[in-house]
């Protein structure tokens, strides 16, 4: 499998292992890559009060920072653009925010139990 294509499979990987643990504390999913021309949203999930916009950030290790520190001002105004355009098409009364999870897999998708950090209302 080529570099890109790896890397995506990890991803997928990652967020799986995010909406799984939303999944565990009542949330319901209600997109995963959610694209448009603004961007794209990893994970859409509800609860009663939020409707949280998920960035998964995945990394083998902290070495080179956290893996948070990658939604830069830059990638948020492109969350935050994707966002809207979401509403826009899926109006809701509950209040969205921003979350941040950062996974940590020092094996990849071979990790059993990875580290997940999630971060509510990250921006």
């Amino acid at each position: 499998m080529s570099g890109g294509g790896q890397a995506r499979l990890l991803g997928q990987w990652g967020e799986e292992q995010v909406a799984e643990r939303l999944r565990r504390e009542g949330w319901a999913i209600v997109a995963r890559n959610f694209r448009c021309r603004m961007g794209e949203l990893d994970i859409v999930a509800k609860n009663e009060r939020y409707l949280a916009f998920v960035e998964v950030k995945l990394r083998k290790n902290d070495q080179f920072g956290s893996a948070c520190e990658a939604v830069t001002p830059s990638k948020q105004r492109k969350l935050r653009a994707a966002a809207q355009f979401y509403l826009m098409g899926h109006p809701t009364e509950l209040q969205p925010r921003f979350d941040v999870a950062e996974v940590y897999a020092p094996q990849g998708i071979h990790t059993e139990g990875p580290d997940i950090y999630y971060i509510e209302n990250a921006f």
